[in-house]
């Protein structure tokens, strides 16, 4: 069983509106509503949770039964930090009766532009190597900054570098074990799973991510979120 698990906490600080970014709404939808409808369609997720602002809890469920989202089983208050949100949601997947080889696919829930091909890629990685997570490679060239970027005399050869995105898939069982261990080391704030497990000593293993995956956290992602959307329907 494949649980995806979208968490949609953050403030929206960045964005500096009057609504948290994934309940903005585009061509009259809320960004979250794109991230659910596509996992809603991927034959391979059996279910949906999705940590929120306990506030905005209703709001989520009356979205979902707007669009018709029938795979969602739960909508989880969210925590204080990334860390504790995806915690929670995981405890909520566990209270269910997931076992501990069941999958969650963590996913960002302003990462709108997910398509079948990532979501289907992660999966294939996750069933050869036991944990798949969607990255793309660096094509810009990359300093390392000692002065808070001002200046720098080291770069990094680019070929070395890849940009992780979501969605991030592990067992039940490997990602309660993870903030078990963090917890008990005070690993603290790690919003993205893979870092956890890195500073854990995991390995890390990529499936394909897309630049179209963007994250959406500025005005300036919202545009190009809108762009692409507009550039699709051009194709279509």
């Amino acid at each position: 069983m494949i649980t995806a698990l979208l968490t949609a906490a953050g403030t929206g600080s960045r964005m500096k509106q009057d609504i948290p970014k994934q309940f903005m709404h585009v061509k009259n939808k809320p960004l979250i509503v794109y991230t659910l409808e596509a996992f809603q369609a991927h034959p391979s997720i059996d279910a949906i949770v999705v940590v929120t602002i306990p506030s905005w809890i209703d709001v989520v469920r009356a979205y979902a039964k707007q669009h018709g989202i029938t795979k969602l089983q739960a909508i989880v208050p969210g925590g204080a930090s990334g860390q504790e949100s995806i915690r929670n949601g995981l405890e909520k997947i566990r209270e269910d009766g997931a076992s501990d080889d069941d999958i969650v696919m963590i996913h960002d829930g302003n990462r709108c532009l997910v398509s079948s091909e990532i979501i289907s890629d992660n999966v294939a990685v996750f069933k050869a190597n036991g944990s798949a997570v969607a990255a793309i490679p660096c094509v810009e060239a990359v300093f390392r900054s000692h002065d808070e970027g001002v200046s720098s005399t080291v770069s990094i050869p680019r070929e070395q570098l890849f940009r992780t995105q979501t969605p991030h898939s592990y067992t039940l069982g490997k990602l309660m074990w993870a903030h078990e261990q963090a917890k008990l080391q005070g690993v603290e704030d790690t919003a993205a799973s893979c870092v956890l497990m890195q500073e854990l000593g995991e390995t890390v293993y990529f499936s394909a991510g897309s630049e179209q995956n963007l994250k959406i956290t500025t005005m300036d992602d919202l545009y190009i979120f809108e762009s692409v959307l507009d550039a699709r329907k051009h194709l279509w």
